[in-house]
């Protein structure tokens, strides 16, 4: 399975927010900037992110993203759905059926075995993905991080890039 690139980034991002204080927010182009990556690209998952009800956005020159729930609310599972769309990964297009020499419908009653092994393979990724949340990933993240300079990295990017909302 080939997920896009798209996929690595809106996980990155999210979890990065899911790091902000409370009422704190970052811009797509800090985000971009912090990973190296096109704005205008991440934009297109952020506002993905948005559609889902995953991140909140504050338009103007001040504004930018932030969580739209806690980050132990949102799942891995949620991001991959709201960048990559509900389908599963395997559509099955009944080319068993295909050919120079087809049989006839009647001997195709069963589901296809190659579809039904791939639905299971399928359901068994979405819930592993349905069990990891934007919070266990900061505490995976916090335990890996033994000598803080992971944790640095992140203090010092905030310091300059976060902003807040107007009191």
């Amino acid at each position: 399975m080939k997920l896009s690139d798209g996929i690595e980034q809106a996980l990155h991002c999210a979890t990065l927010l899911a790091a902000l204080p409370t009422g704190a927010r970052l811009s797509a182009k800090a985000m971009a900037d912090f990973h190296g990556v096109s704005t205008s690209y991440l934009l297109k998952h952020l506002q993905a992110l948005s559609k889902a009800g995953l991140l909140h956005t504050e338009p103007g020159p001040r504004g930018g993203y932030r969580l739209a729930r806690a980050p132990d609310r949102i799942t891995l599972l949620d991001v991959v759905l709201a960048v990559e769309g509900p389908e599963p990964a395997f559509r099955c297009k009944e080319i068993r059926q295909n050919g120079p020499d087809p049989l006839p419908a009647k001997h195709f009653k069963a589901p296809c075995q190659i579809n039904a092994a791939m639905l299971r393979a399928e359901r068994a990724y979405r819930a592993e993905l349905r069990g990891i949340t934007l919070a266990d990933l900061l505490a995976e993240l916090a335990q890996a991080d033994t000598d803080g300079t992971i944790t640095a990295r992140g203090c010092a990017f905030f310091d300059s890039h976060i902003r807040h909302s107007k009191p």
